[in-house]
């Protein structure tokens, strides 16, 4: 299957490392232009070196509403149109598990703003020039905690990253009349970034062999098993899929 991007435009968030950096790389690889988002200005930089020049950076927080209407609107009048969005932008946002008496309602909410407030306002932003189009690609990416529990045991991970997948279902129904599909990946466990490799640590060795033998491969997948499936998704070979959530976590 040869996938290709060439003269697209791609807005990819959560882009200063992990799984956005590596998808923002393999879209310039097949030809695309991208525009990779993050708060993290230092990290996008790194982006921006590993990608080269057809990688543009954009320091912004999805969960701001008006700035998220300000920038993609520039992209998609400097750029005529936007093409693909990817949704990965989220995280625990520092956060660790504790009892649901200890959450507050601001530990609540900031991850509900980067995970699925995001996510909508990043949808909501590049619908118009998807519909004057006629067609688009919105990817999100969500996680094995919101179509199970979450392995971090923070309520409010588990909750938005759910949220996603129900907003991937709503979105494809709403916007397929134009020709834009929206579709969803739930990866699995992977180190990724320094939270997840924290966590790998905090597992121990035992801890690390139950979680291994609970895949079906036996092994940790890498943030380019993401892309992969990214690329799929954005592909024209998946003109005819919407709304759907691809389990890319090595076999549950």
């Amino acid at each position: 299957m040869n996938i290709g991007f060439e003269g697209q435009t791609v807005v990819v968030t959560g882009a200063a490392h992990g799984f956005g950096r590596a998808i923002a790389h393999a879209f310039v690889n097949r030809g695309a232009h991208v525009f990779a988002c993050d708060v993290n200005a230092d990290g996008l930089a790194e982006t921006q070196r590993i990608c080269g020049a057809a990688c543009e950076t954009v320091t912004l927080d999805v969960g701001d509403r008006e700035a998220v209407q300000a920038a993609m609107s520039k992209i998609a009048t400097g750029r005529q149109g936007i093409d693909v969005l990817v949704n990965n932008a989220g995280g625990v946002c520092g956060q660790v598990g504790r009892p649901i008496e200890d959450i507050s309602a601001v530990d609540w909410q900031t991850i509900f703003d980067v995970n699925l407030s995001g996510t909508f306002f990043m949808s909501q932003a590049v619908a118009p020039a998807m519909k004057q189009q006629k067609s688009g690609r919105i990817v999100n990416i969500s996680s094995g905690a919101g179509r199970t529990i979450s392995l971090t045991g923070i309520q409010a991970y588990a909750s938005a990253k759910a949220g996603q997948i129900g907003l991937t279902r709503q979105l494809a129904h709403e916007l397929g009349a134009w020709n834009i599909t929206v579709n969803c990946i739930a990866p699995g466990f992977i180190l990724s970034n320094p939270t997840t490799e924290k966590q790998w640590d905090a597992m121990g060795d035992e801890g690390k062999e139950a979680l291994l033998k609970n895949i079906a491969l036996h092994r940790l997948g890498t943030p380019d098993d993401i892309s992969n499936a990214v690329m799929f998704f954005a592909s024209e070979q998946a003109g005819w899929i919407s709304g759907e959530t691809l389990g890319v976590d090595g076999g549950k």
